[in-house]
Parts: structure tokens; C-alpha cells; sequence
């Protein structure tokens, strides 16, 4: 664990910053007939214009700027030529590199119409990181957040994916500790100011098994049903969580 003085995390809040305005620019672009590979070049020239280095792309030989996991795929998708078509869902996560601090968040959108199982679990998704964020306050333990993730989504449903998890995160994308979705509560280490966390729920409507394709980065689900996927960067503060970018 490597606690962020008040300027490294105000570096980090410029970084989260790109990364939610290309996740900004992302959501008006996403409609069907675009590709995800469109949206990966409009992320990364957005990201170079303000100073940013995309974080993925190369990273442990990831090729692009983005992960664009479509339906089943719960993260790591590589972007592509395959067109989005009405009734997809599209999970977009995205990483940045400023002044040498990382950012790293992930949404979750819907393709033109959906149907409402689809709408409710990017909604119980994106509550659940909610649900995490309101979780981190100083001298709570570590597993206290997943064991909110968890509790919150299967009483809706749902399942929580295992084989990933959030993470620590500064100087480089991934570091110590790893934040589990799930678990029993007052487990780990204790939250203190300084902590950065990248909290990232994913979510499958079906079981949480996980099964990875031939290239070695694409996620999916086992069973086939859909998956939501939704990150903030979190700093530990005194008083609390401080979503960083927003």
C-alpha cells in the first residue's frame, strides 16, 4: 500500500479528469453502425490533445487505447471493425497516463434502445460502485467494500465476478491492493488518507463463471448473459471518498 500525498492525488485528479471527459465524448459518439474501433481513435487523439498518454495501450501487449466489451464480454474487450448494433451494451474502460499518475474509469452504456433487463443491470451496476464509494471512509477495512458490492448485488439478482478485481493505483496502473467485489466484511487492511483505489463492479446477470478467449485479453461471460462493468479512481480523504475527475 503506497499512500498519494495531497499533490500526487491532485495529479491523479487531472488524469481522471481526461479520462472522464473521453468518457464523456465516448457516450455521444456510441450509437449503432459506429465501431469500436472508431471510439478507440476519437479516445486516443482526445487524450493526446490534452496531454495524456493512453494508459492500455501496450500495456503487458494490450493493442488499443480503450476495452470495449460488448454484451456477454465483461472486460478487456479489443476494439474492432464489428459494428454496434440497436440493443447492444457496451461497457468502455479507459486509462490514462498524466505527469506520470494514472486514471482509470469504466462505464457502462447502452446501444440505442434496450431492453429493461438490460437497463437494469447497467443500473444496478452503476449503483453497486456507488454503493463502494460510499463504503471507503478512514479506518474501515479493505474487504468492508466488497462485501458491500456483493451483498447489494445478489439481493438484486445478479452475480459478482470473481476473477477480477479492482486495484491500487498511482505511479502505475496496478499496484497493491487488490479490491475484490465480494467477501466477508472487516477483512484486510485499514482505509487511510492517502489510499487511491481503482473500484471497478462487474456484474453478470447470469452466474459469475468467466471464460477467456483465444487472444488472451477478451472476458467473458460462461454462460453467455450480459455483464456491466462501471470504475472510479477513489482517494481515501479524511472525510471520506473523493471520486477523482469529477
Amino acid at each position: 500500500m503506497v499512500l498519494k500525498t495531497a499533490g500526487e492525488v491532485s495529479l491523479m485528479d487531472q488524469a481522471n479528469r481526461i479520462v472522464h471527459d473521453v468518457l464523456d465524448a465516448i457516450a455521444g459518439e456510441i450509437r449503432p453502425g459506429v465501431t469500436t474501433l472508431e471510439l478507440d481513435r476519437i479516445a486516443e487523439a482526445m487524450i493526446r490533445e490534452r496531454g495524456g498518454v493512453p494508459a492500455f495501450l501496450n500495456y503487458n501487449g494490450f493493442p488499443a487505447t480503450l476495452c470495449t466489451s460488448i454484451n456477454d464480454v465483461i472486460v478487456h474487450g479489443i476494439p474492432g471493425g464489428t459494428a454496434l448494433r440497436e440493443g447492444d451494451i457496451l461497457g468502455v474502460d479507459c486509462g490514462v497516463v498524466y505527469k506520470g499518475y494514472y486514471g482509470d474509469a469504466a462505464r457502462t452504456f447502452p446501444v440505442g434502445k434496450v431492453d429493461p433487463e438490460a437497463e437494469r443491470l447497467i443500473a444496478v451496476t452503476r449503483r453497486a460502485l456507488e454503493i463502494a464509494v460510499e463504503t471507503v471512509q478512514p479506518n474501515r477495512r479493505l474487504s468492508d467494500i466488497g462485501h458491500a458490492v456483493q451483498s447489494y448485488v445478489e439481493a438484486q439478482g445478479y452475480s459478482v465476478v470473481r476473477e477480477f478485481v479492482g486495484h491500487g493505483i498511482g505511479t502505475s496502473l496496478h499496484e497493491d491492493p487488490q479490491v475484490p467485489n465480494f467477501g466477508q466484511p472487516g477483512r484486510g487492511l485499514r482505509l487511510k488518507p492517502g489510499l487511491v483505489l481503482a473500484i471497478e463492479p462487474m456484474v453478470n446477470a447470469g452466474a459469475a463463471e468467466v471464460a477467456v478467449d483465444a487472444d488472451g485479453w477478451t472476458a467473458r461471460t460462461r454462460d453467455g448473459s450480459l455483464s456491466a462493468h462501471f470504475e472510479f479512481s477513489v482517494a481515501v480523504t479524511e472525510d471520506g471518498a473523493r471520486v477523482l475527475g469529477r
